[in-house]
């Protein structure tokens, strides 16, 4: 594409014409870049250089200048470094696009500052080299904000084309694959990873402020437990034994309240053994916090206070409005609204299973559910997909929630709330048990359903019912899925695009 410079000539753009090299053609590009490498070299160059102090992002120089006016120059320098997205123009004047994670900037270089031969240096690099610079700041005549090149140097060779935008960025496996390429070449990518990052460091200050104290657990545990679902098991060498990776935080949480912690929380790595869908990776990031002398109450008030400063600290725009407080609903009346069949009802397998043949909902294998399954098959494809806005779904079967307290006043539920937005869950909480009589048993109902085929069952943890022998106190507990927040704050519809290296199929 032929584009009009800054000076009045017309040049080729190379943002529009660099396409990649078709695979024939590759290994040339390779050797033709490997032989710029050594012709630095033999110039004295390091291509590699050891470090370059000093820089300034990209946006903190373009921000205070947008008053400036057309062919207005000022004498104000800055260094900033980054990569070459684009170049035009050769001979006494060339330009050159920098990027860096914060943005973009336009570099005017010109033979009569740098020498004919640092300019020639300059125009013989590479897209996709990384470069330091130290100029001044004008707007072109054509209005484009612009750093004229006091100084440059070379601080890593790309030794491989950078991707097109036009082609590779686009193809969703690649992207997945090589992030590096992605996070390189598209601007929306790297700021989908700033607004995690700020997601996460919001969640800290938010937990922090409120008196909670961060603590980190084991990842590799002698028994999983905290969640209903398939572990991965690893083999310590040493010690002669299997070890699972953590499928949640709680038991080992909560055991620090026992301790006398009162306020704790763990921000890190879960691992599950299951399918990987829009929403699931087998390895993901949750927030789990426990709070002494409170009940799943005071916890749904903290989870969309937090939510909600999270919206703000990531300037979310959508639709989506997260100011409290949110809607409550119970999980039966939920299911009801959507299907006409109370599981509350009907509680046990069978009657469950006859009243969802009567209502004639498809995608549903009764002969090898049980009631716990059932119940949650009801939620996750009747209910789930239409939960939109913020909604917390409230007080759960016994037989779905082993580590929550009955409800106060409702038999055969206990206090557990989940929480909804766009169309999935978000959070998950409970007025934590705490009499060790009562954990006992409900380990042992969660045994009797793992000899009736669920693979997903919480396994028997004596050491967790111990703990609570030495004594707990009232507690309200809560997870919450950052990866999910992620999507839901960067309007993504697929884990895989909030995930920096996500698990995919060889």
């Amino acid at each position: 594409m032929r584009r009009v410079r800054d000076d009045g000539a017309s040049v080729t753009d190379e943002r529009d014409t660099d396409q990649p090299a078709a695979p024939e053609h590759l290994s040339q590009v390779l050797a033709d870049r490997r032989a710029k490498l050594e012709r630095l070299r033999a110039h004295g160059v390091d291509p590699f250089p050891h470090n370059y102090q000093g820089v300034v992002p990209i946006a903190e120089v373009v921000a205070p200048w947008d008053d400036l006016g057309d062919g207005e120059e000022t004498d104000s320098a800055y260094r900033v470094a980054g990569r070459i997205a684009a170049r035009r123009g050769q001979g006494k004047m060339a330009f050159l696009d920098l990027v860096d994670r914060s943005g973009r900037i336009q570099l005017q270089a010109r033979a009569d500052v740098l020498g004919p031969e640092r300019m020639a240096r300059l125009v013989d690099l590479d897209l996709g080299d990384i470069i330091g610079v130290d100029g001044t700041i004008f707007r072109s005549r054509r209005g484009e904000l612009t750093l004229r090149v006091d100084r440059f140097e070379l601080l890593a060779k790309s030794l491989r084309p950078p991707p097109d935008k036009h082609h590779g960025l686009h193809d969703v496996e690649t992207r997945h694959r090589r992030r590096e390429l992605d996070l390189i070449a598209n601007a929306e990518t790297r700021e989908v990873f700033q607004i995690r990052s700020r997601v996460i460091s919001t969640v800290r200050r938010e937990l922090d402020d409120a008196g909670f104290v961060e603590v980190e657990t084991p990842v590799l545990q002698p028994l999983y437990g905290g969640a209903l679902a398939r572990p991965f098991v690893t083999h310590h060498n040493a010690l002669h034994r299997d070890l699972y990776l953590r499928i949640a935080t709680e038991l080992y949480l909560k055991r620090c309240i026992v301790g006398g912690l009162e306020r704790v929380y763990e921000l890190g790595k879960d691992f599950r053994n299951e399918g990987i869908s829009f929403k699931h990776n087998p390895e993901f990031t949750m927030v789990e916090w426990y709070e002494a002398y409170s009940d799943y109450i005071d916890q749904m008030v903290r989870v969309e206070t937090l939510v909600s400063a999270v919206a703000d600290a990531c300037g979310y725009d959508g639709e989506i409005d997260f100011r409290p407080p949110w809607r409550r609903v119970t999980l039966g009346e939920a299911i009801a609204e959507r299907t006409g069949i109370d599981v509350i009802e009907h509680r046990d397998r069978e009657s469950l299973a006859r009243a969802i043949e009567a209502a004639r909902l498809d995608g549903y294998e009764l002969a090898d559910r049980t009631w716990p399954q059932l119940v949650d098959d009801l939620l996750s494809k009747e209910v789930e997909p239409h939960l939109l806005d913020p909604v917390f779904l409230t007080d759960y079967p016994k037989e779905l929630s082993p580590f929550a307290k009955d409800h106060r006043s409702r038999p055969g539920l206990v206090e557990r709330f989940e929480a909804f937005c766009a169309g999935m869950e978000i959070a998950n909480a409970f007025t934590e048990l705490n009499d060790p009589d009562e954990q006992r048993l409900r380990f042992e109902a969660q045994v009797r359903l793992a000899g009736l085929g669920d693979e997903e069952a919480q396994p028997y943890d004596e050491l967790f019912v111990e703990a609570l022998e030495q004594g707990m106190p009232p507690t309200g507990g809560v997870g919450l899925g950052i990866d999910r927040l992620v999507m839901i704050m960067t309007g993504r519809r697929s884990i895989r695009e909030v995930v920096l290296f996500p698990a995919m199929r060889d």
